[in-house]
């Protein structure tokens, strides 16, 4: 075994996903003459395997391309960088975008208006204006960083035109007219059809964002069995087909909700009957809660599904230079990843000094913050904290089981004990091993880690997060 990196952000310092001199961290010898106290012991068995991991992620919106359209070309640049290259920033290689607007655009709108079942009226003017533009560049980053990848790019409606709907509007809720069931589904072919002009591939859809939410803002409700059947006799087909001409198959998630209901609705849209041929996993938020059991109850009892992590943000306006975000994704990202998550997708990539745009003023924090008056971007430590992660566990990584021992526990942030460290393990393609760890404590966490017989003991400081990087 050996260490051949270690990385870390820390509250009280200036590190920032910073590279550590690795000999100069290892405090066995600390810890043995007693000037350090053990905290924990974790034993890694590469040996044992769990899901893949695709990849980590944020969302394209228009309102992330709207603030980075306002900014010089070079700074633009370095924050689209910042997010997709794996040299000069976190290595995303997965994205989300909406098929008509979501809360996060200027305003409502649909790539057809009015009532038109013929499809001839499908304008791509609107996400043409700040969205693909923001998308290709993704790409070509991401396809910049190794020859193997590709930037994996989903696409998801928060509503259908409000002519589709029976309350005829895009926001507060609403449901997608049956006899519109067809129609929609070839929408979302168009739409992919039309990015597929513009060389930006599609690489899976979810068949409604928050399908169980009336929004002030664009929102469409659907029941489990409703998106099971729609998947099933719709969408499904249609995408089958489209695959049989394209060459590459594009995959189906349903629920793309929280938590808290991630089993029940899950497992009733796969009750549907065809669902298992035409339904690839389920997609889910934090909003609720941390509820990560209902994660791993998908994961046992649909070993064959992915489970997709699809957004998350730290809600009620921005959060400049606030180190608890941080700590909240990366609690978010370690658990449901030991869960059975299969890939981790962000919400915005990057917002303005307000939290927005938003056309309803749902403001979000976000990990990057543009200040589009001084034309300068902000990292919050929600980047460094996501990158801990995207930026070492690759696509194709495989998690691998681990045990932790703890003792002497010292005083954490909140009071709870358990709390004091968490940790995931994962084992790239090129077969490195990677420890994600993450101290909330107040007090210098020494924990020792195990791979077979081998062993090596770190330091990780209050309020820090590290990312080991092991060949075995």
């Amino acid at each position: 075994m050996q260490i051949k990196s270690i990385f870390e952000t820390a509250k009280d310092s200036t590190n920032r996903l910073h590279p550590l001199p690795v000999q100069k961290q290892l405090c066995r010898e600390e810890i043995r003459s007693g000037k350090r106290r053990l905290v924990s012991t974790i034993h890694i068995n590469p040996s044992c395997t769990f899901q893949h991991i695709d990849g980590f992620g944020g969302a394209l919106t228009e309102s992330a391309g709207y603030v980075l359209s306002l900014i010089p070309k070079e700074k633009r640049k370095e924050a689209l960088a910042a997010c997709f290259s794996a040299e000069e920033g976190i290595g995303y290689t997965l994205a989300r975008t909406h098929l008509n607007s979501c809360d996060f655009s200027l305003e409502n709108w649909a790539c057809i208006e009015h009532p038109d079942e013929s499809l001839d009226s499908f304008s791509m003017e609107r996400p043409d204006t700040y969205i693909t533009p923001l998308i290709q560049e993704a790409q070509d980053l991401v396809k910049s960083n190794c020859a193997k990848d590709s930037l994996k790019l989903m696409v998801s409606p928060w509503s259908p035109p409000a002519w589709m709907k029976d309350n005829g509007k895009m926001n507060n809720g609403g449901i997608l007219l049956k006899k519109y069931y067809p129609l929609w589904a070839e929408y979302f072919v168009r739409y992919i059809d039309e990015l597929t002009k513009r060389g930006i591939e599609t690489w899976a859809v979810t068949v409604q964002n928050e399908p169980r939410s009336v929004q002030t803002w664009d929102s469409c409700i659907w029941t489990p069995a409703e998106e099971g059947e729609f998947a099933v006799k719709h969408l499904g087909p249609v995408l089958e087909k489209y695959s049989q001409t394209s060459g590459k198959r594009i995959k189906i998630y349903v629920t793309d909700h929280n938590r808290d209901n991630l089993q029940n609705f899950f497992t009733e849209s796969m009750s549907v009957p065809g669902a298992d041929k035409y339904i690839d996993g389920a997609a889910f938020h934090w909003y609720s809660g941390d509820q990560y059991e209902n994660v791993a109850k998908v994961a046992e009892g649909f070993p064959k599904k992915d489970i997709v992590f699809t957004e998350g943000c730290v809600e009620g306006g921005p959060y400049p230079q606030a180190w608890f975000t941080g700590e909240r994704y990366a609690h978010n990202i370690i658990n449901d990843l030991n869960h059975g998550c299969t890939g981790w997708i962000d919400w915005n990539i990057a917002l303005d000094m307000q939290g927005g745009p938003n056309h309803v003023k749902n403001f979000c924090d976000a990990p990057i913050l543009v200040d589009t008056d001084k034309g300068t971007i902000h990292y919050n430590s929600s980047y460094y904290y996501i990158g801990h992660f995207s930026r070492f566990i690759r696509p194709q990584a495989r998690r691998i089981d681990f045990t932790v021992t703890s003792y002497n526990n010292p005083v954490t942030i909140d009071g709870y004990t358990g709390n004091m460290m968490e940790c995931c393990t994962f084992k790239n393609t090129d077969g490195s091993v990677v420890l994600v760890i993450m101290n909330r404590t107040e007090a210098d966490m020494a924990y020792e880690f195990f791979i077979g017989n081998e062993s090596a003991s770190i330091m990780c400081p209050p309020r820090g997060i590290q990312t080991v990087v092991i060949d075995v």
